[in-house]
């Protein structure tokens, strides 16, 4: 089983494999179009296509209208029903990816972790590894049987705002956030109208977890590169704009044998639509 990250190529060895299923997740943040047109132009063979936006996210309003995040969590019922129509069983190695360095398909990893399913990994280096791999590309898309997929033991934890509210006055988490340190410092109104971040926050932007190459540094490296940032990872929170980037220093941790750490779902998005909670910018 794999259950983090997966190289080019052992996916292409198990690339017609029935009990594999992989999933293409790419997205742009400034272009929602973007992941279905990608995939339709060409994706690894036998790939379904997740949309970031409609399967696997829920709605952006909860109960009383309440503004939730631009990505918050899917309906557990609703998460099910999209993995099982991708055919996903309880016996199903799930392999997800993107172009992106993992940032997108990692939150497809999070949130099949999250109903029990441990056997799902991120292709490490995405796209452009396996294309590296000289590993061909399909445009056929696949119309799989219906998976039986049953909700087990999470895997993964999560908190809502009031408990990161709450922690501001017990101090009892440190708060990680994975967006770039212009967003953190709050000097970037493209992708953040309200910038700044989560008092008593720190800062580890996603790609630091990555190589040159795109892919993820060695276990060890990311472990001593985490270290400084909390005590242990069950007193720790990520976060990123919306909940999605987050879930790429969640998987970090994973590989470097850290964890424990929670998801704040709603992240920034979420903290910043409410006025009367605080805004730190700067360092």
């Amino acid at each position: 089983m794999f259950n983090t990250l997966i190289d080019a190529g052992t996916l292409a060895q198990h690339i017609d494999d029935p009990q594999w299923v992989v999933i293409d997740c790419r997205h742009d943040l400034m272009n929602p179009a973007y992941g279905r047109e990608a995939y339709a132009a060409g994706h690894l063979p036998n790939a379904r296509f997740a949309s970031i936006d409609d399967d696997l996210s829920g709605p952006k309003s909860g109960a009383g209208s309440t503004f939730r995040g631009r990505h918050p969590l899917p309906e557990r019922a609703a998460l099910l029903a999209t993995l099982r129509r991708f055919g996903i069983d309880d016996g199903t190695q799930v392999v997800a990816y993107d172009a992106h360095g993992g940032m997108y398909a990692a939150r497809l990893w999070w949130l099949l972790r999250s109903i029990g399913h441990g056997a799902v990994a991120v292709l490490d280096g995405g796209m452009a590894a396996w294309q590296a791999a000289g590993q061909a590309l399909s445009v056929d898309v696949p119309s799989p049987a219906a998976g039986s997929l049953t909700e087990r033991a999470s895997l993964t934890r999560s908190v809502s705002v009031d408990d990161v509210v709450a922690n501001l006055s017990t101090g009892g988490a440190t708060v990680v956030d994975a967006r770039a340190n212009d967003r953190f410092r709050g000097e970037n109104e493209t992708i953040d109208p309200v910038g700044g971040h989560i008092p008593g926050a720190k800062n580890r932007f996603f790609k630091d977890n990555l190589q040159a190459d795109g892919t993820f540094k060695p276990a060890a490296q990311l472990k001593a590169e985490f270290a400084p940032l909390f005590a242990a990872p069950s007193q720790a929170i990520m976060q990123c704009g919306s909940g999605v980037t987050a879930c790429h220093n969640l998987l970090a941790l994973e590989v470097a044998g850290l964890s424990g750490a929670a998801l704040y779902p709603g992240s920034w998005s979420e903290w910043c639509a409410a006025p009367e909670r605080p805004v730190a910018t700067g360092e």
